[in-house]
């Protein structure tokens, strides 16, 4: 490898390692693996008890899948119909629906 080569290449390695951590600190809460956790501990349903209970209601809607806030401690579920979306909030501990949009 030819020096001035492989000194871009070692700037460019040193550069990618130091900005690593940086970047995995701003990230967002893992939601999946809180709510995971939660349920483990027997605090919350599973999201597949939630979505039993909530898409039979739903019908006519497409499912575009959930989000967890782990503070409030409860499902958004979230659905298109007739180009309109919409969501569900869940009682994460109950399986009880909090709200609906329209």
């Amino acid at each position: 490898m030819k020096p001035k080569f492989a000194s871009i290449v070692a700037v460019s390695l040193l550069a990618a390692t130091l900005a690593a951590p940086a970047a995995h600190a701003q990230q967002p809460p893992n939601e999946q693996g809180e709510a995971r956790k939660e349920m483990r501990a027997g605090n919350v349903l599973s999201l597949r008890e939630i979505e039993r209970r909530v898409l039979p209601s739903m019908r006519g809607a497409e499912y575009l899948g959930p989000a967890y806030d782990s503070a409030a401690m409860a499902y958004r579920l979230k659905f298109i119909r007739d180009g309109k979306v919409m969501y569900v909030d869940v009682d994460a501990r109950t399986g009880r629906v909090l709200r609906r949009s329209n």
